[in-house]
């Protein structure tokens, strides 16, 4: 092109977005700066969607937000989004709060990240409230995102079977892959395999080559090792050609990303990383660490259990991190899978 605007940059950064090229989209944006192309608001959220699929939190996207010299709901809405999406649900709140003080009214999008961030902080009660005041309080009616949320949101919840029961039954829209996944997520955390079958059921008629799905099932087989479901369930995988989706962890070191992929030793310093997790495991060990073989959800020996959990992609990527920075800095790791801990979803 002789010529480039801000909105066919904007244009090119939302195509990688949108094709899952996160890493291409952010790397463009570095090249509007260079070439003195001065992001407008479209720009700006297309960026942040970027930087939450890629996990570069140290791009800057805050100092651009706070530097807007006008600010749009869409603008609003986009970084509390981002604040949900990466666990800061405080400041997802807490944004919100500041936005209705400048007198600016919030949309859809808005709600879809504040019941995000009630959900990841566990504050069902309040999330319940930003459902009710969505249409009491700013008319707006409720989308199967929303929908997908509460659900999520009811299943931190230790009724959590009779209330999302209750809830998708009395839905007005026909439940859809968002909420039948939500519905799977509280069954992985309160073990409900009877649930999760149902809810499976419905998923695999919906969108039916996500390797997700069947994976969760498998894996709460396995927990309660009937080995003989989780073969079943795995065969009907191969028969219906629906393939594992490759794990991956990426982390920031010096402003450049760097990615784990499961099984795959060419990494930058593999075996300094694996020697130093070694020593780390046996200090720990010294301290009364016991590894919990238990979520390895293979059927194999107790021995080759603790090797393989050596070699989970977060650990060598927390052990990268802390060979190449120095001590008290911050450390975050970004997966394209979801991690579920203590009944919190990341």
């Amino acid at each position: 092109m002789p010529g480039r605007s801000v909105r066919s940059w904007t244009l090119m950064i939302s195509g990688f977005v949108h094709c899952g090229k996160p890493k291409e989209a952010i790397g463009l944006f570095s090249e509007t700066e260079e070439a003195g192309v001065r992001p407008n608001e479209v720009m700006v959220v297309t960026v942040l969607a970027a930087c939450a699929d890629w996990g570069d939190l140290g791009l800057g996207s805050c100092e651009v937000f706070d530097g807007m010299k006008e600010r749009t709901v869409v603008s609003w809405s986009a970084m509390i989004a981002e604040f949900a999406m990466h666990g800061q649900a405080e400041e997802a709140l807490r944004l919100f709060s500041k936005m209705i003080q400048k007198g600016m009214d919030p949309n859809d999008v808005t709600f879809v990240g504040l019941l995000h961030a009630s959900s990841h902080i566990g504050f069902v009660d309040q999330g319940r409230e930003f459902f009710t005041s969505m249409t009491n309080d700013y008319g707006i009616v409720p989308r199967i995102e929303h929908y997908g949320c509460m659900v999520d949101l009811l299943s931190r919840q230790g009724s959590f079977k009779r209330l999302t029961i209750e809830f998708i039954t009395n839905m007005p829209i026909k439940p859809n892959t968002v909420v039948w996944g939500a519905l799977l997520g509280g069954c992985k955390v309160h073990k409900n395999i009877e649930l999760a079958e149902e809810a499976t059921k419905h998923l695999s008629e919906l969108d039916p080559l996500n390797d997700g799905y069947y994976v969760v099932l498998s894996n709460l087989y396995a927990e309660a090792q009937r080995w003989e479901d989780t073969t079943r369930v795995r065969k009907i995988m191969r028969d219906r050609g629906v393939k594992k989706t490759p794990a991956w962890s990426s982390i920031t070191v010096d402003g450049v990303v760097h990615e784990f992929v499961a099984e795959d030793e060419t990494r930058p310093q593999t075996q300094e990383t694996v020697q130093m997790w070694e020593k780390l495991v046996e200090k720990m060990k010294l301290k009364g660490y016991v590894p919990n073989a238990s979520v390895v959800l293979l059927d194999m020996e107790e021995d080759q259990k603790e090797k393989f959990l050596y070699r989970h992609i977060e650990k060598l990527a927390l052990v990268f991190r802390l060979i190449n920075t120095e001590p008290g800095t911050p450390i975050r790791i970004m997966k394209n899978l979801r991690v579920w801990i203590t009944g919190k979803t990341i």
